[in-house]
């Protein structure tokens, strides 16, 4: 089914969410499997490709679910939208002195543009970027602390307890992370990185070895949906101003050098991860999460991009209009 079949129908105040949210993973169902799982990351390889969770947290408290939207993956790189809200409470507008705020254009581990720009990387949602961030949250730390800092706080923004770091995960990670390993030594070369090497990449594959079901990573990525707060604790997380910061770096950042295809077909703030989940964000309405292991050639979720982008066309949730 095309997308185009599914923008037909009343986008009005009472969206039927649920049925939406159904109809998606009908017309997505036969094409399980498609794309290919990260195999690069070991414990990533043995994942089963014929997978497929969506889940939609309105700010009202409505959540609407389908397929394997309760099955817990490696959220990988959606992490790094959670180490930089903390990067930036600790350090405020200092971090943007280590990172920047420009899409890449490159693949998420590339090395290229470091070499060229001394040490320091385009965004904080690149390998690279992420990594200068996971030393910033480590100040003032032991890696076992930082952590720790790191899975309190999801589990205080999804309001769930049980979220934990897969240690197999984390594991693989750190055996095979050579280009990892590589950036990190040369942003240390240029002088943008404050601690030893080997602890700031223990807290960088840890945090990307959190595993979360979407219905989880849904709730956690609720506050950028309400203006920085979670409408359903009543907890304020960040600011206004710097829940729509965060949502623009998503939206222009969020999947590498895929980014401004999905902004193109989803027009959605939304971060991905090679474990095959995609965090997006409808600011004032929704936060959603897709998980599909089969990645596209940019990294992302093949089946999880569709999903979004049928999403994004039956509600008229675009950031750019319906």
């Amino acid at each position: 089914m095309d997308v185009a079949d599914l923008v037909d129908g009343d986008r009005g105040t009472h969206l039927d969410l649920q049925g939406i949210v159904d109809e998606i993973y009908q017309a997505l169902t036969p094409r399980l499997g498609e794309g290919k799982v990260a195999d690069y990351i070991p414990q990533l390889a043995h994942v089963d490709p014929h997978k497929l969770g969506i889940a939609v947290v309105d700010v009202d408290g409505g959540v609407y679910k389908a397929g394997d939207c309760d099955e817990a993956f490696s959220i990988q790189s959606i992490s790094k939208v959670f180490t930089l809200t903390l990067a930036l409470g600790k350090h405020g507008e200092n971090v943007w002195k280590r990172v920047g705020r420009e899409p890449s254009g490159s693949a998420f581990n590339s090395i290229v543009q470091l070499e060229h720009e001394e040490g320091k990387p385009r965004n904080p949602f690149i390998n690279a970027g992420a990594i200068a961030v996971s030393d910033l949250v480590l100040a003032g730390h032991t890696p076992r602390e930082a952590i720790g800092e790191i899975v309190r706080f999801v589990q205080y923004l999804a309001d769930d307890e049980q979220i934990a770091i897969d240690p197999a995960v984390a594991k693989s990670e750190l055996a095979t992370g050579y280009r990892n390993f590589a950036l990190a030594n040369f942003m240390r070369g240029f002088g943008k990185l404050d601690h030893p090497v080997d602890h700031v990449l223990g807290v960088y594959f840890h945090h990307c070895a959190l595993a979360m079901t979407c219905a989880q990573l849904a709730h956690s990525g609720l506050f950028l949906a309400a203006a920085g707060r979670n409408p359903l604790t009543g907890h304020t997380v960040v600011s206004r101003q710097r829940a729509r910061r965060i949502n623009a770096l998503m939206l222009t950042c969020g999947h590498y050098d895929g980014s401004g295809d999905f902004a193109y077909r989803v027009g959605l703030p939304g971060k991905s991860g090679v474990g095959g989940g995609i965090l997006a964000v409808a600011p004032g309405k929704a936060s959603m999460a897709v998980w599909s292991p089969g990645l596209n050639h940019n990294g992302n979720s093949l089946l999880g991009s569709l999903a979004l982008e049928m999403l994004a066309h039956r509600t008229g949730w675009s950031v750019f209009g319906p």
